[in-house]
């Protein structure tokens, strides 16, 4: 089965009705600027190429038809999917009377394998609409001869609505391989088919393979202290670093915390400003990596715990002298 089939089934077969990429009209937008590209070229007598049919920039499509509507819709994917992920991670992580007010809420109680289900559900709404979302740029890129494509998935990138860069698909995988380790209860991680975590040459990564035509690795890296990420917090450009070493990338104390971080301070890989402020600690990752790798986290976790109290006191003896005037 071709994927914009499988891709089509998929969308109907799911129980509420949300937001996808229009792949049949967008490609039916692609067929239609062939056929008026091509025979432009035949009618052109002093076209030396015969190679193929190149966009001359008269294309309806290149002048603002396809780019706008998968940009909305792409827009309309990411929006639905981070609100759903949010939501289905604070019922999860949720406790005593809030947990009680938001089953209510979510019309009733959820059981375990539930909570497993939407969770891999979701994660499979976000990689089958990404992947849907890179054949359609693709197949722009091969009937128009250019990279406008690419290009497009880069300008995506920046304006945080490419899927595959949310850090709640990261903590929903998380999220969803530690619901399977409490259900099974084993010690060991268990390798789950199309979630995984692995250690590769010392390196965690996490990964998601779906429909064979795509594979998600997120590194688990923090590419500040070049370890395995502790107590992890993606900031709004969605790079993920540990907590202490985004505090120190801000130069904010963990006492103010990164709500205090200056708004022109810099994401160290994209270097886009303002992303400190609205920074999320991610739960779902943090307990996963505890439970897979216990001796790394525990020696990690006495070694932070010990930088926390030297970098307090350095904080409060700095506002008392201040204070003092000294």
């Amino acid at each position: 089965m071709k994927f914009a089939k499988k891709y089509e089934t998929y969308m109907k077969g799911m129980e509420e009705e949300l937001p996808g990429v229009g792949l049949k009209r967008l490609k039916k937008m692609l067929k239609k600027c062939r056929a008026e590209l091509g025979s432009h070229q035949q009618s052109s007598s002093s076209s030396s190429d015969a190679g193929g049919v190149r966009c001359l920039g008269h294309c309806s499509v290149c002048d603002g038809s396809f780019f706008p509507s998968l940009l909305n819709e792409m827009s309309a994917v990411i929006g639905c999917f981070n609100k759903k992920a949010k939501k289905l991670l604070e019922l999860h992580l949720a406790s005593g009377f809030k947990k009680y007010a938001m089953w209510f809420t979510n019309k009733g109680h959820k059981s375990h394998g539930q909570l497993i289900q939407q969770g891999k559900d979701l994660v499979t709404y976000a990689i089958i609409n990404a992947v849907a979302m890179r054949k359609i740029l693709k197949k722009y890129d091969k009937i128009h001869y250019s990279k406008q494509g690419q290009e497009f998935k880069a300008q995506a990138q920046s304006l945080h609505i490419e899927i595959l860069q949310s850090p709640w698909l990261c903590e929903l995988m998380a999220f969803y391989m530690n619901l399977r380790r409490s259900k099974n209860n084993e010690v060991a991680m268990e390798l789950f088919g199309d979630c995984s975590l692995t250690f590769d040459d010392d390196q965690p990564t996490l990964s998601c393979n779906l429909f064979d035509s795509m594979r998600v690795d997120i590194s688990l890296m923090c590419s500040i202290c070049l370890d395995t990420m502790f107590d992890p917090v993606s900031l709004s450009c969605g790079h993920i670093f540990c907590y202490l070493c985004c505090c120190s990338a801000a130069s904010v104390t963990i006492v103010d915390g990164l709500k205090s971080a200056d708004q022109k301070s810099k994401c160290p890989l994209c270097r886009q400003v303002g992303v400190f402020p609205n920074a999320a600690h991610l739960d779902e990752l943090n307990m996963l990596i505890s439970y897979s790798c216990p001796e790394f986290w525990e020696k990690r976790m006495q070694m932070e715990r010990v930088e926390r109290v030297r970098l307090a006191k350095e904080h409060w003896e700095s506002q008392c002298r201040a204070f003092l005037g000294i």
